[in-house]
């Protein structure tokens, strides 16, 4: 059997898993298969970590004084003293980068939801005897670059 793909992985690792047959064969793959297993137990930690994470979670940004170093490093002159960063700019700050990714995750459910979907189509599709389209750019490709510009 083939690896189970990326989106599958997610969708499992998300929690999504049905009684499909799909769904088991995936999982009895998984089960013997090193590489699949890790990579869904590395989709477990980042879908955990991001289910449970905390403004606390996020980095704190470095000391002044790192960043003077980094600047005297690059330039080899002495840095101009940067103004403090107010604390409602890093309260700010910090939801934009929690909002960042709150935004991610979703990015990255609707796509696994989208290839789900996709995958379902295509077997309900050969299951009726019609081939479900693997590629919908065929007949654009097969029409040569002119037709990709209609």
């Amino acid at each position: 059997m083939a690896h189970a793909e990326p989106a599958h992985l997610v969708e499992l690792a998300l929690g999504h898993a049905t009684a499909s047959e799909e769904d088991a064969g995936a999982l009895r793959h998984i089960a013997q298969c090193p590489r699949c297993r890790d990579e869904l137990r590395t989709m477990i930690r980042v879908v955990t970590a991001a289910r449970t994470a905390q403004l606390v979670d996020l980095p704190a940004a470095p000391p002044e004084r790192v960043w003077q170093r980094i600047t005297h490093d690059l330039y080899r002159e002495p840095p101009a003293p940067l103004a403090p960063v107010p604390a409602a700019d890093r309260a700010g700050r910090d939801r934009l980068l929690l909002t960042a990714l709150a935004l991610t995750v979703v990015a990255a459910l609707l796509a696994a939801h989208r290839a789900r979907r996709q995958r379902k189509g295509r077997a309900q599709a050969a299951r009726r005897g019609r081939p479900g389209r693997a590629d919908p750019f065929r007949d654009r490709r097969a029409a040569g670059p002119a037709a990709t510009l209609t």
